[in-house]
Protein backbone atom coordinates (compact mmCIF):
# COMPACT_ATOMS: atom_id res chain seq x y z
CA UNK A 1 0.00 0.00 0.00
CA UNK A 2 1.39 3.35 -1.05
CA UNK A 3 -0.09 6.43 0.58
CA UNK A 4 1.12 8.61 -2.31
CA UNK A 5 -1.03 6.81 -4.88
CA UNK A 6 -4.28 8.58 -5.75
CA UNK A 7 -7.37 6.81 -4.42
CA UNK A 8 -10.37 5.76 -6.50
CA UNK A 9 -13.70 7.39 -5.70
CA UNK A 10 -15.90 5.34 -3.35
CA UNK A 11 -18.55 5.25 -6.08
CA UNK A 12 -16.05 3.54 -8.40
CA UNK A 13 -15.25 0.87 -5.80
CA UNK A 14 -18.93 0.36 -5.13
CA UNK A 15 -19.57 -0.15 -8.85
CA UNK A 16 -16.71 -2.66 -9.01
CA UNK A 17 -18.19 -4.62 -6.08
CA UNK A 18 -21.65 -4.66 -7.69
CA UNK A 19 -20.37 -5.54 -11.16
CA UNK A 20 -18.02 -8.30 -9.97
CA UNK A 21 -20.80 -9.96 -7.98
CA UNK A 22 -23.28 -9.67 -10.85
CA UNK A 23 -20.80 -11.41 -13.16
CA UNK A 24 -20.13 -14.19 -10.65
CA UNK A 25 -23.82 -14.93 -10.28
CA UNK A 26 -24.33 -14.77 -14.05
CA UNK A 27 -21.69 -17.48 -14.50
CA UNK A 28 -23.70 -20.00 -12.47
CA UNK A 29 -27.29 -18.81 -12.92
CA UNK A 30 -28.12 -21.32 -15.68
CA UNK A 31 -26.60 -24.34 -13.93
CA UNK A 32 -28.95 -26.81 -12.30
CA UNK A 33 -28.21 -28.53 -9.00
CA UNK A 34 -26.70 -31.56 -10.70
CA UNK A 35 -24.30 -29.38 -12.70
CA UNK A 36 -23.32 -27.56 -9.51
CA UNK A 37 -22.25 -30.90 -8.00
CA UNK A 38 -19.16 -31.54 -10.10
CA UNK A 39 -17.13 -34.77 -10.02
CA UNK A 40 -13.90 -34.83 -8.04
CA UNK A 41 -11.13 -33.60 -10.33
CA UNK A 42 -7.82 -31.84 -9.77
CA UNK A 43 -8.59 -28.83 -11.97
CA UNK A 44 -12.05 -27.91 -10.63
CA UNK A 45 -13.80 -27.14 -7.37
CA UNK A 46 -17.40 -27.79 -6.37
CA UNK A 47 -19.33 -24.77 -7.59
CA UNK A 48 -21.02 -24.31 -4.21
CA UNK A 49 -17.62 -24.33 -2.51
CA UNK A 50 -16.22 -21.81 -4.99
CA UNK A 51 -19.17 -19.46 -4.49
CA UNK A 52 -18.85 -19.64 -0.73
CA UNK A 53 -15.10 -19.09 -0.96
CA UNK A 54 -15.62 -15.89 -2.96
CA UNK A 55 -17.89 -14.53 -0.23
CA UNK A 56 -15.56 -15.76 2.51
CA UNK A 57 -12.67 -13.82 1.01
CA UNK A 58 -14.57 -10.54 1.47
CA UNK A 59 -15.55 -11.70 4.94
CA UNK A 60 -12.03 -12.50 6.15
CA UNK A 61 -9.81 -10.14 4.13
CA UNK A 62 -12.02 -7.05 4.01
CA UNK A 63 -14.83 -7.02 6.58
CA UNK A 64 -12.79 -8.36 9.49
CA UNK A 65 -9.81 -5.99 8.96
CA UNK A 66 -12.31 -3.10 8.73
CA UNK A 67 -13.86 -3.95 12.10
CA UNK A 68 -16.58 -6.55 11.52
CA UNK A 69 -16.88 -8.55 14.76
CA UNK A 70 -17.52 -12.03 13.34
CA UNK A 71 -17.94 -14.06 10.17
CA UNK A 72 -21.35 -13.75 8.57
CA UNK A 73 -21.67 -17.54 8.39
CA UNK A 74 -20.84 -19.85 11.31
CA UNK A 75 -17.98 -22.24 10.50
CA UNK A 76 -17.13 -20.29 7.32
CA UNK A 77 -13.43 -20.55 8.12
CA UNK A 78 -13.69 -24.34 8.37
CA UNK A 79 -15.54 -24.59 5.06
CA UNK A 80 -14.03 -22.07 2.67
CA UNK A 81 -10.45 -21.35 3.73
CA UNK A 82 -8.48 -22.63 0.73
CA UNK A 83 -5.27 -22.95 2.75
CA UNK A 84 -6.67 -25.10 5.53
CA UNK A 85 -9.25 -27.13 3.58
CA UNK A 86 -7.48 -29.52 1.20
CA UNK A 87 -8.73 -29.59 -2.37
CA UNK A 88 -10.08 -33.14 -2.35
CA UNK A 89 -11.78 -32.64 1.03
CA UNK A 90 -14.06 -29.96 -0.41
CA UNK A 91 -16.35 -32.63 -1.86
CA UNK A 92 -17.07 -34.08 1.59
CA UNK A 93 -17.79 -30.86 3.48
CA UNK A 94 -21.24 -30.09 4.92
CA UNK A 95 -21.61 -27.14 2.55
CA UNK A 96 -24.77 -25.03 2.85
CA UNK A 97 -27.24 -25.75 0.03
CA UNK A 98 -27.55 -23.41 -2.92
CA UNK A 99 -30.11 -21.09 -1.37
CA UNK A 100 -28.17 -20.71 1.87
CA UNK A 101 -24.92 -20.16 -0.04
CA UNK A 102 -26.49 -17.38 -2.11
CA UNK A 103 -27.92 -15.89 1.09
CA UNK A 104 -24.43 -15.84 2.64
CA UNK A 105 -23.08 -14.18 -0.49
CA UNK A 106 -25.83 -11.55 -0.33
CA UNK A 107 -25.20 -10.75 3.33
CA UNK A 108 -21.48 -10.35 2.68
CA UNK A 109 -22.24 -8.23 -0.38
CA UNK A 110 -24.50 -5.89 1.61
CA UNK A 111 -22.01 -5.63 4.47
CA UNK A 112 -19.21 -4.89 1.98
CA UNK A 113 -21.13 -2.01 0.43
CA UNK A 114 -22.17 -0.74 3.85
CA UNK A 115 -18.55 -0.66 5.11
CA UNK A 116 -17.53 1.37 2.08
CA UNK A 117 -19.81 4.17 3.24
CA UNK A 118 -18.50 4.18 6.80
CA UNK A 119 -15.73 6.65 7.49
CA UNK A 120 -13.18 8.11 5.13
CA UNK A 121 -11.58 6.17 2.31
CA UNK A 122 -7.85 5.81 2.95
CA UNK A 123 -5.13 3.84 1.17
CA UNK A 124 -5.56 0.72 3.32
CA UNK A 125 -9.32 0.59 2.85
CA UNK A 126 -9.05 1.16 -0.90
CA UNK A 127 -6.42 -1.59 -1.13
CA UNK A 128 -8.65 -4.09 0.68
CA UNK A 129 -11.59 -3.34 -1.62
CA UNK A 130 -9.48 -3.68 -4.73
CA UNK A 131 -7.95 -6.90 -3.44
CA UNK A 132 -11.35 -8.47 -2.73
CA UNK A 133 -12.84 -7.43 -6.07
CA UNK A 134 -9.84 -8.67 -8.04
CA UNK A 135 -9.91 -11.97 -6.16
CA UNK A 136 -13.53 -12.34 -7.26
CA UNK A 137 -12.49 -11.44 -10.82
CA UNK A 138 -9.93 -14.26 -10.75
CA UNK A 139 -12.59 -16.71 -9.65
CA UNK A 140 -14.89 -15.45 -12.40
CA UNK A 141 -12.25 -16.56 -14.90
CA UNK A 142 -11.94 -19.85 -13.01
CA UNK A 143 -15.71 -20.38 -13.26
CA UNK A 144 -15.37 -19.85 -17.00
CA UNK A 145 -12.62 -22.39 -17.58
CA UNK A 146 -14.31 -24.80 -15.17
CA UNK A 147 -17.36 -24.71 -17.44
CA UNK A 148 -15.07 -25.50 -20.38
CA UNK A 149 -13.48 -28.39 -18.48
CA UNK A 150 -16.87 -29.84 -17.52
CA UNK A 151 -18.32 -29.50 -21.03
CA UNK A 152 -21.05 -27.13 -19.86
CA UNK A 153 -22.62 -24.56 -22.22
CA UNK A 154 -20.65 -21.39 -22.86
CA UNK A 155 -21.55 -18.64 -20.39
CA UNK A 156 -22.96 -15.36 -21.65
CA UNK A 157 -22.24 -13.26 -23.58
CA UNK A 158 -22.12 -15.46 -26.68
CA UNK A 159 -20.80 -12.93 -29.23
CA UNK A 160 -18.39 -14.40 -31.78
CA UNK A 161 -14.83 -12.99 -31.55
CA UNK A 162 -13.33 -11.01 -34.48
CA UNK A 163 -11.71 -12.87 -37.37
CA UNK A 164 -8.86 -10.79 -38.74
CA UNK A 165 -6.27 -13.26 -40.01
CA UNK A 166 -2.64 -13.93 -39.17
CA UNK A 167 0.13 -11.55 -38.11
CA UNK A 168 3.49 -13.12 -39.05
CA UNK A 169 6.93 -11.77 -38.31
CA UNK A 170 9.07 -10.65 -35.42
CA UNK A 171 9.57 -7.35 -33.63
CA UNK A 172 13.18 -6.36 -32.99
CA UNK A 173 13.75 -5.25 -29.39
CA UNK A 174 17.05 -3.40 -28.86
CA UNK A 175 17.64 -4.62 -25.31
CA UNK A 176 19.32 -2.65 -22.56
CA UNK A 177 18.77 -2.02 -18.87
CA UNK A 178 15.09 -2.49 -18.15
CA UNK A 179 13.06 -1.91 -15.00
CA UNK A 180 11.28 -5.24 -14.46
CA UNK A 181 8.27 -5.07 -12.17
CA UNK A 182 5.78 -2.48 -10.96
CA UNK A 183 6.59 1.14 -10.19
CA UNK A 184 5.83 2.45 -6.71
CA UNK A 185 3.23 4.88 -8.11
CA UNK A 186 1.10 2.08 -9.63
CA UNK A 187 -2.52 2.32 -8.45
CA UNK A 188 -2.62 -1.30 -7.30
CA UNK A 189 -0.13 -4.16 -7.43
CA UNK A 190 0.18 -7.63 -5.96
CA UNK A 191 3.15 -8.41 -3.76
CA UNK A 192 4.93 -10.51 -6.39
CA UNK A 193 5.12 -7.46 -8.71
CA UNK A 194 7.10 -5.40 -6.17
CA UNK A 195 9.16 -3.61 -7.09
CA UNK A 196 10.69 -2.47 -10.37
CA UNK A 197 14.38 -3.34 -10.44
CA UNK A 198 17.02 -3.11 -13.17
CA UNK A 199 17.77 -6.13 -15.33
CA UNK A 200 20.11 -6.30 -18.30
CA UNK A 201 18.35 -7.70 -21.38
CA UNK A 202 20.36 -8.42 -24.56
CA UNK A 203 18.77 -7.51 -27.92
CA UNK A 204 16.22 -10.07 -29.10
CA UNK A 205 13.46 -10.70 -31.62
CA UNK A 206 9.98 -11.70 -30.47
CA UNK A 207 6.94 -12.75 -32.49
CA UNK A 208 4.45 -9.97 -33.10
CA UNK A 209 1.63 -12.38 -32.26
CA UNK A 210 1.06 -15.61 -30.35
CA UNK A 211 1.41 -18.99 -32.05
CA UNK A 212 -1.78 -19.78 -33.99
CA UNK A 213 -3.83 -22.93 -34.24
CA UNK A 214 -2.60 -23.46 -37.81
CA UNK A 215 1.05 -23.14 -36.76
CA UNK A 216 0.57 -25.51 -33.86
CA UNK A 217 -1.37 -27.98 -36.01
CA UNK A 218 1.69 -28.22 -38.27
CA UNK A 219 3.73 -29.28 -35.25
CA UNK A 220 1.13 -31.92 -34.36
CA UNK A 221 0.94 -33.21 -37.95
CA UNK A 222 4.73 -33.45 -38.12
CA UNK A 223 4.67 -35.88 -35.19
CA UNK A 224 6.02 -33.39 -32.68
CA UNK A 225 4.36 -35.15 -29.76
CA UNK A 226 6.24 -38.35 -30.60
CA UNK A 227 9.74 -36.87 -31.06
CA UNK A 228 11.57 -37.43 -27.79
CA UNK A 229 14.38 -35.05 -28.76
CA UNK A 230 11.98 -32.09 -28.84
CA UNK A 231 10.93 -32.47 -25.23
CA UNK A 232 12.65 -31.70 -21.95
CA UNK A 233 13.08 -34.59 -19.55
CA UNK A 234 10.14 -33.48 -17.40
CA UNK A 235 8.08 -32.67 -20.46
CA UNK A 236 8.60 -36.11 -21.95
CA UNK A 237 7.71 -37.79 -18.65
CA UNK A 238 4.46 -35.79 -18.61
CA UNK A 239 3.69 -36.63 -22.26
CA UNK A 240 4.43 -40.31 -21.75
CA UNK A 241 2.32 -40.49 -18.62
CA UNK A 242 -0.68 -38.65 -20.08
CA UNK A 243 -0.48 -39.92 -23.67
CA UNK A 244 -1.11 -36.36 -24.91
CA UNK A 245 -0.94 -36.13 -28.71
CA UNK A 246 -2.47 -32.70 -29.34
CA UNK A 247 -3.82 -29.72 -27.36
CA UNK A 248 -6.55 -30.34 -24.84
CA UNK A 249 -10.04 -30.29 -26.40
CA UNK A 250 -8.80 -30.89 -29.98
CA UNK A 251 -10.28 -33.79 -31.91
CA UNK A 252 -10.06 -35.09 -35.48
CA UNK A 253 -13.28 -34.94 -37.49
CA UNK A 254 -14.22 -34.74 -41.17
CA UNK A 255 -10.60 -34.90 -42.30
CA UNK A 256 -9.40 -32.03 -40.14
CA UNK A 257 -9.16 -30.68 -36.62
CA UNK A 258 -12.01 -29.49 -34.48
CA UNK A 259 -11.94 -28.23 -30.95
CA UNK A 260 -14.49 -28.39 -28.19
CA UNK A 261 -15.74 -24.94 -27.25
CA UNK A 262 -17.54 -25.57 -23.98
CA UNK A 263 -20.26 -28.07 -25.05
CA UNK A 264 -19.94 -27.66 -28.83
CA UNK A 265 -17.47 -28.93 -31.43
CA UNK A 266 -16.35 -26.16 -33.78
CA UNK A 267 -13.91 -26.12 -36.70
CA UNK A 268 -10.42 -25.11 -35.63
CA UNK A 269 -9.95 -21.41 -36.33
CA UNK A 270 -6.58 -21.32 -38.14
CA UNK A 271 -5.58 -17.78 -37.17
CA UNK A 272 -6.76 -17.79 -33.55
CA UNK A 273 -4.04 -18.41 -30.95
CA UNK A 274 -3.57 -21.97 -29.83
CA UNK A 275 -4.98 -22.35 -26.32
CA UNK A 276 -5.19 -24.99 -23.62
CA UNK A 277 -1.55 -26.01 -23.99
CA UNK A 278 0.82 -26.43 -21.08
CA UNK A 279 4.33 -25.12 -20.63
CA UNK A 280 5.99 -28.34 -21.79
CA UNK A 281 3.95 -28.36 -25.00
CA UNK A 282 4.96 -24.77 -25.69
CA UNK A 283 8.59 -25.68 -25.01
CA UNK A 284 8.46 -28.66 -27.40
CA UNK A 285 6.87 -26.59 -30.16
CA UNK A 286 9.68 -24.07 -29.84
CA UNK A 287 12.30 -26.83 -30.16
CA UNK A 288 10.57 -28.09 -33.33
CA UNK A 289 10.25 -24.59 -34.81
CA UNK A 290 13.82 -23.54 -33.99
CA UNK A 291 12.51 -20.87 -31.63
CA UNK A 292 12.36 -20.38 -27.87
CA UNK A 293 10.02 -18.98 -25.23
CA UNK A 294 10.67 -15.42 -24.04
CA UNK A 295 11.86 -14.82 -20.52
CA UNK A 296 9.55 -12.82 -18.30
CA UNK A 297 11.86 -9.80 -18.64
CA UNK A 298 11.87 -10.06 -22.44
CA UNK A 299 8.10 -10.36 -22.57
CA UNK A 300 7.60 -7.37 -20.29
CA UNK A 301 10.15 -5.29 -22.18
CA UNK A 302 8.44 -6.02 -25.52
CA UNK A 303 5.09 -5.03 -23.97
CA UNK A 304 6.05 -1.91 -22.08
CA UNK A 305 9.40 -0.41 -23.13
CA UNK A 306 9.61 2.80 -25.15
CA UNK A 307 12.11 3.03 -28.04
CA UNK A 308 14.85 5.63 -27.78
CA UNK A 309 17.90 6.41 -29.91
CA UNK A 310 20.28 3.51 -29.49
CA UNK A 311 17.97 1.46 -27.26
CA UNK A 312 15.04 2.02 -24.91
CA UNK A 313 14.01 4.97 -22.77
CA UNK A 314 14.01 5.01 -19.00
CA UNK A 315 10.21 5.00 -18.82
CA UNK A 316 7.82 2.13 -19.41
CA UNK A 317 4.16 1.82 -20.33
CA UNK A 318 1.55 0.46 -17.93
CA UNK A 319 -0.24 -1.18 -20.89
CA UNK A 320 1.19 -2.04 -24.32
CA UNK A 321 -0.54 0.97 -25.93
CA UNK A 322 0.30 3.46 -23.18
CA UNK A 323 -0.94 4.41 -19.73
CA UNK A 324 -4.66 4.73 -20.46
CA UNK A 325 -6.77 1.85 -19.09
CA UNK A 326 -8.05 -0.73 -21.59
CA UNK A 327 -11.05 -0.04 -23.77
CA UNK A 328 -12.79 -2.40 -26.20
CA UNK A 329 -10.52 -1.47 -29.13
CA UNK A 330 -7.34 -2.41 -27.27
CA UNK A 331 -7.75 -6.05 -26.32
CA UNK A 332 -9.97 -9.11 -26.04
CA UNK A 333 -10.73 -8.87 -22.31
CA UNK A 334 -13.74 -8.90 -19.97
CA UNK A 335 -15.42 -11.83 -21.80
CA UNK A 336 -16.93 -9.43 -24.30
CA UNK A 337 -16.59 -12.27 -26.82
CA UNK A 338 -16.97 -16.00 -26.34
CA UNK A 339 -13.43 -17.14 -26.98
CA UNK A 340 -10.28 -16.07 -28.80
CA UNK A 341 -10.09 -13.57 -31.64
CA UNK A 342 -7.66 -13.99 -34.54
CA UNK A 343 -4.15 -12.86 -33.71
CA UNK A 344 -4.29 -9.90 -36.12
CA UNK A 345 -7.29 -8.35 -34.33
CA UNK A 346 -7.02 -5.32 -32.02
CA UNK A 347 -4.23 -3.35 -33.73
CA UNK A 348 -5.00 -0.38 -31.44
CA UNK A 349 -3.48 -2.42 -28.62
CA UNK A 350 -0.02 -2.80 -30.18
CA UNK A 351 3.05 -2.15 -28.08
CA UNK A 352 5.58 0.49 -29.08
CA UNK A 353 7.50 -2.22 -30.96
CA UNK A 354 4.44 -3.53 -32.83
CA UNK A 355 3.66 -6.59 -30.69
CA UNK A 356 -0.06 -7.33 -30.73
CA UNK A 357 -2.39 -8.84 -28.13
CA UNK A 358 0.13 -8.82 -25.34
CA UNK A 359 -2.90 -8.27 -23.13
CA UNK A 360 -6.01 -10.39 -23.63
CA UNK A 361 -6.97 -13.35 -25.84
CA UNK A 362 -4.68 -15.96 -24.17
CA UNK A 363 -2.29 -16.05 -21.24
CA UNK A 364 1.26 -16.54 -22.51
CA UNK A 365 3.74 -18.96 -20.98
CA UNK A 366 7.23 -17.59 -20.42
CA UNK A 367 10.49 -19.43 -19.85
CA UNK A 368 10.79 -17.99 -16.32
CA UNK A 369 10.08 -19.90 -13.11
CA UNK A 370 7.98 -17.99 -10.58
CA UNK A 371 10.32 -16.47 -8.03
CA UNK A 372 10.13 -13.33 -5.88
CA UNK A 373 11.76 -10.11 -6.97
CA UNK A 374 14.68 -8.68 -4.96
CA UNK A 375 13.53 -7.30 -1.62
CA UNK A 376 10.22 -9.16 -1.74
CA UNK A 377 8.00 -8.62 1.30
CA UNK A 378 4.77 -10.55 1.71
CA UNK A 379 1.65 -8.38 1.68
CA UNK A 380 -0.83 -8.42 4.53
CA UNK A 381 -3.51 -9.51 4.92
CA UNK A 382 -3.37 -11.99 1.99
CA UNK A 383 -0.06 -13.56 2.94
CA UNK A 384 -0.74 -16.77 1.02
CA UNK A 385 -1.20 -15.19 -2.40
CA UNK A 386 2.35 -15.66 -3.74
CA UNK A 387 4.78 -17.05 -1.19
CA UNK A 388 3.63 -20.71 -1.14
CA UNK A 389 4.07 -21.04 -4.90
CA UNK A 390 7.56 -19.65 -5.48
CA UNK A 391 9.90 -22.06 -7.23
CA UNK A 392 7.36 -24.65 -8.36
CA UNK A 393 5.37 -22.77 -11.01
CA UNK A 394 6.04 -20.92 -14.26
CA UNK A 395 5.21 -17.28 -15.01
CA UNK A 396 2.46 -16.44 -17.49
CA UNK A 397 1.82 -12.93 -18.74
CA UNK A 398 -0.84 -10.93 -20.49
CA UNK A 399 -4.30 -12.20 -19.56
CA UNK A 400 -6.94 -14.02 -21.59
CA UNK A 401 -10.31 -13.24 -23.13
CA UNK A 402 -12.05 -14.02 -19.82
CA UNK A 403 -9.64 -11.89 -17.72
CA UNK A 404 -10.97 -8.65 -16.28
CA UNK A 405 -9.41 -5.49 -17.67
CA UNK A 406 -9.17 -3.91 -14.22
CA UNK A 407 -6.92 -6.77 -13.13
CA UNK A 408 -4.39 -6.98 -15.93
CA UNK A 409 -1.34 -4.78 -16.67
CA UNK A 410 2.07 -5.35 -18.25
CA UNK A 411 3.57 -6.15 -14.84
CA UNK A 412 0.91 -8.62 -13.68
CA UNK A 413 2.34 -12.09 -13.03
CA UNK A 414 0.22 -15.19 -13.28
CA UNK A 415 1.70 -18.51 -12.20
CA UNK A 416 0.69 -22.11 -12.82
CA UNK A 417 2.20 -25.56 -12.74
CA UNK A 418 3.73 -26.41 -16.14
CA UNK A 419 1.26 -29.26 -16.71
CA UNK A 420 -1.86 -27.09 -16.48
CA UNK A 421 -3.79 -27.13 -19.76
CA UNK A 422 -7.34 -26.29 -18.64
CA UNK A 423 -6.55 -22.58 -18.34
CA UNK A 424 -6.81 -20.20 -21.30
CA UNK A 425 -3.08 -20.29 -22.04
CA UNK A 426 -1.00 -20.16 -25.21
CA UNK A 427 2.40 -18.62 -25.98
CA UNK A 428 4.49 -16.54 -28.35
CA UNK A 429 8.05 -17.28 -29.38
CA UNK A 430 11.42 -15.61 -29.75
CA UNK A 431 14.14 -16.10 -32.33
CA UNK A 432 17.13 -18.07 -31.10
Amino acid sequence: MNEAVSLPAPAVLDEWVREARARTLQLVADLDDEQMSVPLAESVNPFLWELGHVAFFYDVFLLRPLGAPAFLLPDAEHLYNSFTVDHDDRWGLPLPPRGATLDYMQRVFEATRDRLGRGALDARKAYLYRLAVMHEDMHGEAFTYMRQTLEYPAPPPLAAPPRAGALPGDAAIPGGVFQLGAATDAPFVFDNEKWAHPVEVPPFRIARAPVTNAEYAAFVEAGGYLERNLWSRQGWLWRSRTGAAHPLYWTRADGGWQRRHFDTLVPLEPHAPVAHVGFWEAEAFCAWAGRRLPSEAEWEMAASAEPAPGGISAGKRRYPWGDAPPVAEHANLDARFSGCADVAAFPAGDSAFGCRQMLGNVWEWTASPFYPYPGYVVDAPYREYSAPWFGCRMVLKGGAWATRSRLITNTYRNFFLPARRDIFAGFRTCAR
